[in-house]
């Protein structure tokens, strides 16, 4: 089947050095861009992540510190990939909560502000979790009839998140072959920053989604706990958070 798509739409998978989005780095970005017409361009990179990657990550995704020795670094092809991914909407297997927050992260490394306003983000993973609770293999099987021979590569993986989207629309009647609708289902609106650490609230004011001041208004928190703020900025905390923290203490500054 073909998307409907009203813009071009970048399906893609990371692999990583490890499961921090704040602290971790790509090893390899995979990007399969499916224009309007239908057409599909592939992208696929190695990135030398400039810190060594663990055992433990190399045993998943089975790519070591030899195999990125003379890759380029995020920074050395950020503004090709923003070039790549321009005007685009997103879709993914778990992108909502790890792969596009990283994503977004080693543009800010690399001084591009990438622009996440008015994107849709597909998460084809929360669709699956809420249609048919597993994981990317059982997605896989289930909705394709067919097996992942290289589960955990980035080309293999994206490939089969491809496929999966397109089936779960085939699959079930509820859904819509539209990205708005989509975007909304895979349940990223209420985000503020991407790692979820400021959400909206019922009347789409910012708060803060956890520690001691869970469900305070932010604005409110930045004016009666002025210490917090510059905890965060200290913190381990992904610079998209200290992002969007800074432009609200701003836009609060100038009211």
């Amino acid at each position: 089947m073909q998307l409907n798509l009203k813009r071009p739409l970048v399906v893609f998978d990371l692999e990583t050095t490890g499961i921090s989005i704040s602290t971790d780095r790509i090893v390899e970005i995979a990007c399969i861009k499916v224009h309007v017409n239908g057409e599909e361009e592939l992208k696929v990179m190695k990135i030398n992540p400039g810190i060594p990657i663990p055992p433990d990550s190399t045993a998943i995704h089975g790519i070591s510190d030899a195999d990125v020795a003379d890759a380029p670094t995020f920074t050395q092809v950020a503004k090709e990939l923003a070039e790549f991914m321009k005007g685009c909407d997103f879709a993914g297997f778990n992108s909502n909560k790890f792969d596009f927050p990283l994503l977004v992260e080693e543009f800010l490394r690399a001084g591009i502000d990438f622009d996440v306003e008015n994107r849709r983000f597909i998460d084809a993973q929360r669709i699956y979790h809420t249609m048919e609770p597993r994981n990317l293999s059982a997605a896989y099987k289930f909705y394709c009839n067919k097996t992942i021979e290289n589960a955990h590569h980035a080309e293999d993986d994206t490939k089969a998140t491809l496929e999966v989207l397109k089936a779960q629309i085939n699959h079930y009647q509820e859904l819509q072959n539209d990205m708005e609708f989509l975007h909304q289902f895979s349940g990223q609106t209420k985000n503020v920053d991407l790692a979820g650490r400021m959400v909206y609230n019922k009347e789409g004011k910012e708060v803060f989604n956890f520690g001691k001041h869970r469900n305070k208004l932010v604005e409110d928190v930045l004016e009666t706990d002025r210490g917090y703020y510059q905890w965060i900025l200290d913190g381990d905390f992904s610079l998209d958070t200290k992002r969007r923290l800074t432009q609200i203490k701003l836009r609060a500054r100038f009211k």
